[in-house]
């Protein structure tokens, strides 16, 4: 195999990997690719420390970003299957409302 091809194989695996999210810090927020939605998918985990604690390693202010941009943009739009807000999407929320104070923007979620 060539040095290129390796090169090339080592960065998708290590790309793939990234945007796993592992048990060190808990789960990734799924935001969707960050594109714009009709409507929202649910979140399979609460956050761990990767979003709750800024003491820890895992700790990254992006990846909270993500989760303000994401509801400030989907918070009232409906479940793309019509249930109701899990235990880990009002868990997600609670965050939200607690980085920004704007329970209004994710109604949705926590009524």
């Amino acid at each position: 195999m060539s040095r290129l091809r390796v090169s090339a194989t080592v960065l998708l695996v290590t790309a793939a990997m990234a945007g796993c999210g592992g048990p060190e810090g808990g789960p990734v927020f799924d935001n969707e690719g960050g594109r714009p939605v009709e409507c929202m998918a649910h979140q399979q985990e609460p956050p761990g420390s990767r979003y709750l604690d800024t003491q820890s390693p895992e700790f990254d202010t992006a990846d909270l970003f993500a989760v303000l941009r994401y509801y400030t943009a989907n918070g009232t739009k409906p479940f793309c299957d019509g249930a109701p807000a899990t235990d880990a999407d009002r868990a997600w929320a609670e965050l939200y409302v607690g980085q920004t104070g704007a329970r209004e923007r994710v109604s949705t979620v926590l009524g």
